[in-house]
């Protein structure tokens, strides 16, 4: 009888997640439209060597609105902890594009002091993402593991050491750039990976470790 009342009560909330992952796929097709135009417009060009702040923008405001949305709306928490980590860590795989950074290094596209700790950071998230997701293959729990959190910390971090890089050696120490700049990291198409690419994979990461919380009580 529990176990009855315990189904119909999940195909109640179905309804409710699956309308809450509309308006979640509705915002994230909104926001990457609206890069595409600012940085179109050149919004996120900083002229004369100034704090990258357009770009600072674009990071925090969509984690802002996700970790508001978290605490506030229950509909769209409930929608976070239903999400299927095995795609999760599958979509983290692709971080293994991070070896584009070291092309754009070899080409002097960008410097190396920022390119060699983004690229072998997001390289070792993406090559060790297929082991995370055999590891929930084999057993749920493993999303409660030490294990699994600390690859999502690690990614994290990962991504935080790039954007503090970026984002205070030129205001701090700009002669360590030398004559390449992350310049092109304003400009389409680079841009869209500090304020799309990045917030994605953090809510990605967050994402995880809050059901990670969940499954450890």
């Amino acid at each position: 009888m529990a176990n009855t009342v315990a189904a119909r009560f999940d195909e109640s909330k179905l309804p409710v997640i699956s309308g809450t992952g509309a308006h979640v796929a509705s915002f994230f097709v909104a926001w990457l439209a609206l890069i595409f135009v600012l940085g179109a417009r050149g919004a996120f060009v900083v002229p004369g060597g100034g704090p990258p702040l357009a770009l600072l923008i674009g990071l925090v405001a969509p984690l802002t609105l996700f970790l508001v949305g978290y605490s506030a709306i229950r509909p769209l928490r409930e929608f976070i902890l239903s999400v299927d980590l095995r795609v999760i860590a599958g979509i983290q795989a692709w971080r293994w594009a991070g070896f584009g950074f070291l092309t754009l290094y070899t080409y002097k596209v960008l410097p190396g002091i920022f390119a060699w700790p983004a690229g072998l950071g997001d390289m070792a998230i993406g090559i060790t993402a297929p082991l995370m997701l055999a590891g929930l293959l084999r057993r749920p729990g493993f999303a409660a593991s030490r294990s699994f959190v600390a690859w999502n910390l690690s990614g994290i971090l990962d991504l935080t050491v790039a954007v503090s890089i970026g984002a205070l050696v030129p205001l701090f120490a700009p002669n360590l750039y030398g004559a390449v700049s992350t310049g092109h990291m304003t400009q389409l198409p680079l841009v869209l990976i500090p304020t799309y690419l990045v917030p994605t994979f953090l809510m990605l990461h967050l994402t995880a470790l809050f059901q990670a919380r969940r499954l450890a009580r």
